[in-house]
């Protein structure tokens, strides 16, 4: 029997198999033990916009309902982590969404919302051409294949205008050597994500200019590339764990001992990898061939707000002019905590990290309850009047709960929040600011050095109140 006839004869056994097994023998998963206590669609973002609930695509795929492949469900979720967090029964029903989009379209189901899988395909696209994102090519091309050429043109035009859009793309690939270099020990990988050189580089400015008040050493592998993002592990398992494993091995190789990003897209990739790969040998073994390179799992994955809260003493002593009399809306968004069985958070519903930051800073953290809440970053190019909605129902819980500005540390929640104010039909926009810009503004910084007014929400008040104080 011929390889081709193999391959043949191994789809014909996969699509004759129950689909609860099929997704049990690709990721693990036994939804069999799912007991309907609806945990995930109580807690699910977008449950009042999919075709069926999330626990009833469980309950689907325990009777063998295949029709759940043509469902919208399975291509809207936003990967958010909320129910596999609050699964009682570790079900990582995220993952399950993942596996059913990469069947359907193995099958050559229909996508019931084409939009989605189409711009997951560009994106993967442009990375494998270009290492790393694009967004600006990103934007056009996708809108372009959808007939829509001028989506979003008042936005391009505006991030441009503020230096926050790319026109040109860069290459990037991982060199095949990567040395090990001096004193590694007190230094600290840095990876700045795609959106670091374009829509979030005042970000990655202020974040650098965060590390040297605080002599945290922050070293960027050379030719770092792309983690992937959703677009990844949505449509290629293999591809999702190779492309963050390739940053992860090179600053191993480097001897650095810990590896921290500002992205909360990329660290829960980067983390995710860590994770995965550290749990399953034969996992780890295939993806060494792909790659070159057996990794030994000497690298601790962070996300920046981890990094910085391991140095509080610092940050206080670096405060020079208090935030004193700011009501701050502490927004992590879904990716920095959850899920917790991967982060390694500690309180994944309700974290507390980034209040007592703000609170190092002289400012005063609300109580709220849309902290952990998704704005629908995932969707907010592909399908962004649902994103809309998430994001207005952050923004309104903040606002509602006293809050003068939101401050996040994830590009993808900034710009949503920021960039959408003005789709959203608010009369007095909210300030949103990056958390290292408020560290900065504290360190005795001016709104130049903090990147405050490249914002598209404006943040002169801010400042002057700061200023005043």
């Amino acid at each position: 029997m011929s390889a081709t006839e193999q391959a043949a004869t191994v789809e014909r056994d996969a699509k004759a198999r129950p689909l609860a097994e099929t997704l049990k023998a690709k990721i693990g998963e036994k939804v069999d033990r799912c007991w309907q206590c609806v945990k995930c669609t109580a807690g699910c973002p977008l449950a009042d916009q999919f075709d069926l609930t999330p626990n009833q695509v469980m309950r689907a795929l325990q009777l063998n309902d295949e029709s759940v492949l043509a469902s919208k469900t399975i291509w809207l979720c936003s990967s958010c982590y909320t129910c596999t967090t609050r699964c009682p029964r570790d079900i990582d029903v995220a993952g399950v969404m993942d596996a059913l989009r990469i069947e359907s379209k193995k099958r050559g189901i229909p996508p019931a919302i084409p939009e989605i899988p189409a711009f997951n395909a560009i994106f993967m696209r442009l990375v494998r051409i270009f290492g790393r994102l694009p967004e600006a090519l990103l934007m056009l091309a996708f809108n372009l294949a959808r007939g829509k050429p001028a989506h979003d043109a008042r936005l391009g035009w505006q991030l441009l205008r503020r230096g926050r859009l790319k026109l040109l793309p860069k290459f990037a690939r991982t060199p095949k050597l990567v040395a090990a270099i001096e004193d590694a020990g007190s230094k600290v990988g840095y990876f700045p994500g795609c959106t670091s050189q374009g829509s979030a580089s005042d970000y990655d400015r202020t974040v650098r200019a965060v590390a040297r008040a605080l002599d945290l050493d922050l070293v960027e592998p050379e030719g770092w590339t792309c983690c992937g993002s959703s677009p990844a592990h949505a449509t290629d398992p293999v591809e999702a764990v190779v492309m963050p494993m390739r940053s992860i091995a090179a600053v191993e190789r480097m001897r650095i001992g810990t590896l921290t990003t500002p992205c909360s897209a990329c660290f829960a990739r980067l983390k995710t990898v860590e994770h995965d790969v550290g749990q399953d040998a034969a996992k780890a073994e295939k993806i060494a061939a792909k790659i070159g390179y057996a990794y030994g799992g000497k690298v601790r994955v962070q996300h920046l707000l981890d990094t910085l809260m391991e140095r509080p003493e610092k940050i206080a002593a670096r405060v020079t002019r208090p935030l004193t009399g700011l009501k701050i809306a502490c927004y992590y968004g879904c990716l920095i905590t959850r899920p917790s069985r991967i982060t390694g958070a500690e309180h994944p519903e309700y974290p507390m990290k980034m209040d007592e930051l703000v609170r190092a800073l002289g400012a005063e953290p609300i109580a709220w309850s849309g902290k952990t809440d998704c704005c629908g970053a995932a969707l907010g190019v592909s399908k962004t009047e649902v994103a809309l909605k998430m994001t207005k129902r952050v923004l309104t819980n903040a606002r509602a709960c006293g809050a003068d500005i939101v401050a996040t540390m994830c590009p993808m929640c900034h710009i949503n929040l920021d960039a959408r104010q003005q789709q959203l039909g608010f009369k007095t926009p909210t300030p949103i600011v990056y958390a290292t810009q408020l560290m900065l503004l504290a360190f005795g910084a001016d709104d130049r050095t903090a990147q405050i007014n490249r914002a598209i929400t404006d943040s002169a008040p801010l400042c002057r109140q700061i200023a005043g104080g």
